[in-house]
């Protein structure tokens, strides 16, 4: 095998049409072997005598794609100084392409005797590990780019690759679970007609299957368990080895932008697979245990850990720092993904022990041309101390509002003193985001994620029912601000089905009319179940994956989403992209949002006080949105009234007067019989009129077009403070 000096940089294997270069980071390592691996199990061994700083590369003019490789590093093995290298473990290569292979939970994968942790296990891991791949960097994207979406134009749909296809029929039973499988036009078209502008893909880099999980006959599902930042996970492909996985994903995502929808990934840069200090010896601690992780202070034989998973990575560190940033602008450049959604962001922020949202990793990511102009969104908490940082991160993030969650789900099922709260969350959160100069677009609003109970099973469950993963069903949230409106899990009560399908309306009805960024869980549209597990992370069963056999109840649902996304996508007064002022547009007009009680008159500061207050009204006036669009032409929109009544009785409504609109027509009823033909009439109200709202349902009136606001005149609310009305008007934006 020839092999010539090569070069530092590009770190990773790089074949640029005629062999590859090699390069490694390593500062601790005294020998690196470059492994070159064969078909039938044979092992070329390659020194890297080329040391540029701390940066060991080769270049061999004979190797091409598909070449399967990896490193064995030579150096100290002291675990109280926080130095484990083991020749004896193959090494995956932080920055390979593509990886081939699993780890399978062997003992060999231990760097450490486990009779004697002071000292280096001897056995060859390397039939029992994953391998790097060189991966063939050509592809015809044919003109395709990031799409690069406005937010206030989004509709994110959290999805799972092998759980929203696994098990749709219209697919090829070998696509079902893939790449290939989400680029099938059944999965597009259903995307498509639903509405959802972008997928927020979890997990996608190459992960570990955790031995404990294997144990029990289970495995991590959800993929939160990284070992390879720039590899596609190799079992969401279909196109087997060697690389083929990388071409399969590029492909997605061509037919995903094709279809207008964006690529959000979720992506794990807090921790690897390689856990704490028990942990297998797979790659980061093989190389460079000290630089790669966070240790412990005054004992570098343990990680510091603030996620969870036993360690967390080092991001005070240059080189870390370095291949989170070419990892990002890898998967913009190379792969054109369209985002990221960082997991357990805050631990991103912690330099020291606190979370410092300018640290390091912020400021790179503020300077940088590539990373700075995607799409970023924080999951703004891990499990440190002060690791809870909604609403404090910099001002290109977006983050996963888990305020807005919680409020919500308080409100509809009808906590006392939720109103206020509710009110902000609907508006935009301004008073998590506006204080330092950020917009609605912050907050991504949702109402279930991958984390907990699917919509279906929020309003079915009072309590968690994981004993399926095996713990004593200990695991999992215990607090879950769910009801199940009068029967715990599956019922034949037609009361309380019929609760239960209104209760999911109420949800997504207040989802999607909020302002903010909405996020839909994926089968959530279908009234997907996973029978109370709310913590369904090793169930890679038909308990997790979408079933798109639909009865008629589910294709009722999935109709009224795709009816309020598409309300959405038509009203600019339902997706602003400022936060409301309280202010009117002119003196005989109303402010651009106001509150008012169910008797028609404006909210004071004694009626947000009130505890049992559980109905309220706002109106969203479209001739007060006061942006103008990219052509800098001032954006008009038709005017809404929006009753909500979270309450267990009903309660009616006493439209306002003629100075908000002459006339009102009813677009949404959450109450209304699902199953009844539309008939075609539409019923129309005055000012004055009276609009009852049943028991715990949400009303959307729609301002009519032959009844333009106008009439009496409004006073400014700033100039103005009738009983507190001003303050009200604005709590939009506190």
């Amino acid at each position: 095998m020839q092999k010539w000096a090569g070069h530092p940089f590009p770190l990773g294997a790089d074949h640029d049409g005629s062999g590859t270069n090699f390069a490694l980071f390593t500062e601790v390592a005294e020998k690196v072997e470059l492994c070159l691996l064969d078909d039938g199990g044979g092992e070329e061994r390659i020194a890297l005598e080329e040391v540029d700083g701390v940066i060991w590369h080769a270049y061999l003019p004979e190797v091409g794609p598909g070449q399967r490789y990896g490193y064995r590093v030579h150096g100290p093995y002291d675990p109280d100084r926080g130095h484990r290298c083991n020749p004896a473990k193959l090494l995956l290569d932080p920055y390979a392409k593509a990886v081939e292979g699993q780890a399978d939970g062997h003992r060999a994968l231990l760097g450490y005797r486990p009779d004697d942790p002071g000292r280096p296990d001897p056995a060859d891991s390397r039939p029992h590990t994953m391998l790097s791949v060189v991966a063939d960097p050509a592809f015809d994207w044919d003109g395709d780019r990031p799409l690069k979406r406005p937010y206030h134009e989004s509709v994110m749909y959290e999805a799972h690759v092998r759980g929203l296809t696994r098990r749709n029929p219209a697919l090829p039973p070998e696509l079902r679970g893939t790449y290939a499988g989400l680029a099938h036009p059944a999965v597009l078209e259903h995307l498509t007609k639903l509405g959802v502008t972008a997928v927020e893909l979890m997990p996608v880099h190459q992960f570990v299957q955790d031995g404990h999980l294997l144990d029990r006959g289970l495995t991590n599902y959800w993929g939160y368990n990284t070992i390879g930042f720039f590899a596609p996970h190799n079992a969401y492909s279909a196109s087997g080895g060697r690389g083929g996985q990388v071409t399969e994903f590029k492909a997605m995502v061509k037919a995903l932008h094709t279809a207008g929808i964006e690529v959000i990934l979720d992506v794990v840069y807090n921790h690897t697979a390689e856990g704490n200090h028990m942990g297998p010896t797979l790659s980061f601690r093989g190389i460079d245990n000290a630089a790669y992780y966070r240790l412990v202070d005054d004992d570098a034989a343990h990680y510091f850990d603030t996620t969870g998973t036993g360690n967390s990575l080092l991001m005070r560190h240059p080189n870390v720092l370095q291949l989170i940033m070419d990892s990002l602008r890898y998967w913009v450049t190379e792969m054109h993904v369209d985002g990221f959604r960082f997991d357990l962001a805050a631990t991103l922020a912690r330099q020291f022990h606190e979370v410092d949202r300018l640290s390091a990793f912020f400021d790179l990511v503020q300077q940088d041309p590539v990373v700075s102009r995607v799409k970023l969104i924080a999951e703004p908490w891990d499990v440190g101390d002060g690791g809870y940082q909604v609403g404090n991160f910099p001002q290109l993030w977006s983050e996963w509002n888990g305020k807005y969650r919680d409020s919500v789900r308080d409100f509809w099922r009808a906590q006392p003193g939720t109103l206020p709260e509710f009110a902000s969350r609907l508006t935009g959160s301004s008073d998590l985001y506006e204080g330092n100069h950020r917009r609605p677009r912050a907050g991504i609003n949702f109402v279930t994620a991958h984390d907990g109970f699917t919509l279906r099973d929020l309003v079915s469950y009072n309590d968690k029912h994981n004993e399926a993963n095996g713990e004593d069903n200990q695991d999992g949230e215990s607090t879950n601000r769910s009801w199940n409106c009068g029967a715990e899990g599956a019922t034949a009560d037609p009361d309380v089905l019929a609760l239960r399908g209104r209760q999911q309306r109420n949800l997504l009805a207040t989802l999607l009319l909020s302002q903010g960024v909405p996020m839909i869980c994926h089968g959530d549209e279908l009234g997907r179940t996973q029978q109370g597990n709310n913590n369904a992370y090793c169930q890679d069963s038909e308990l997790s994956w979408v079933d798109w056999e639909l009865g008629t109840e589910q294709r009722q649902l999935l109709d009224f989403t795709r009816r309020l996304i598409a309300l959405r996508r038509a009203h600019p007064v339902l997706r602003r992209r400022r936060f409301f002022r309280g202010r009117a547009p002119g003196a005989d007009r109303p402010a651009d949002l106001t509150w008012l009680r169910p008797d028609g008159r404006e909210m004071t500061e004694r009626d947000w006080r009130e505890d049992d207050a559980h109905a309220v009204a706002v109106h969203l006036n479209g001739d007060g949105i006061a942006e103008r669009d990219t052509r800098g032409r001032p954006v008009r929109d038709d005017s809404f009234l929006v009753l909500v009544n979270s309450h267990w009785e009903h309660r009616v409504f006493t439209l306002p007067g003629p100075e908000f609109g002459a006339r009102w027509s009813v677009e949404v009823d959450t109450a209304a019989d699902p199953t009844a033909a539309p008939d075609g009439t539409v019923t129309s109200y005055a000012p004055g009129e009276r609009v009852k709202a049943e028991a715990r349902s949400l009303v959307l009136l729609i301002r009519d077009v032959d009844g333009p606001a106008g009439g009496a005149a409004v006073a400014d609310a700033g100039a103005v403070d009738t009983g507190g009305g001003e303050a009200a008007r604005a709590r939009g934006r506190r």
